[in-house]
């Protein structure tokens, strides 16, 4: 399985390297901005994501992962925000981002002084953008693939996880994971826009942030985030 992931990953981290060095803007390509509510932190986003999904299936001919890692989402802002303004969670400390998309949560505990960062997801392509955004940041994160939800997951000292409750499919994975970490003496922190799929009384709340909206179809321009760790 490691092989053909990481020829997966390479061909992914060449494809959107191309991405952003070609010319021309739109709907469909990819912008380097600062994220709204962390705007230490630089990411390469789709200008719309849906369109730069559909012009990338076009081009491959075949369907590929819905390009989560093109988005920056509130759960992961909040996480973020969090970590950066308490940096005495991460100073010096081994974290692991779960399902880390652009690798927002990953590059703000790398600049908040972690000693070692792994940003973790099943996408090949958000391994890749894990990679470009960490690069634009300056900082060492390292990027790898492959699901690690029936891991222990203690071989870490803070485990963040952003937005990752985004549905019951998912939820059911994560949490027995995030359970089994804590077990093992491992620091947890969960960021959570409030999607329905939390369980009652293992999670509380350690700080709540008004991260701004930046997806479709929501009405408000704020989202309510929290960040919760086990009780």
């Amino acid at each position: 399985m490691l092989a053909p992931m990481r020829d997966a990953t390479d061909a992914a981290l060449a494809e959107l390297e191309r991405e952003i060095g070609a010319p021309g803007g739109g709907l469909d390509r990819l912008r380097l901005v600062s994220a709204p509510y962390v705007p230490e932190v630089r990411l390469h986003l789709a200008e719309d994501a849906i369109v730069w999904w559909a012009r990338m299936e076009a081009l491959a001919g075949h369907a590929l992962p819905a390009p989560y890692w093109a988005s920056v989402w509130a759960g992961g802002q909040a996480l973020a925000r969090h970590l950066l303004d308490h940096p005495e969670l991460v100073a010096g400390r081994r974290v692991l981002d779960l399902a880390a998309g652009s690798g927002l949560v990953a590059i703000a505990a790398a600049l908040a002084g972690a000693e070692q960062v792994i940003a973790n997801d099943i996408d090949p392509y958000a391994v890749a953008a894990v990679t470009v955004n960490a690069r634009v940041n300056r900082v060492t994160v390292t990027a790898v693939g492959g699901d690690l939800l029936d891991s222990t997951g203690d071989d870490t000292d803070l485990l963040v996880a952003g937005d990752v409750l985004y549905d019951r499919e998912m939820a059911d994975r994560v949490l027995p994971f995030l359970a089994r970490a804590a077990a093992g003496g491992t620091e947890v922190l969960v960021g959570d826009p409030g999607r329905g799929f939390l369980p009652p009384g293992w999670l509380v709340a350690v700080d709540s942030y008004p991260v701004p909206t930046t997806e479709p179809s929501v009405d408000s321009a704020l989202r309510r985030v929290q960040v919760l760790r086990p009780a």
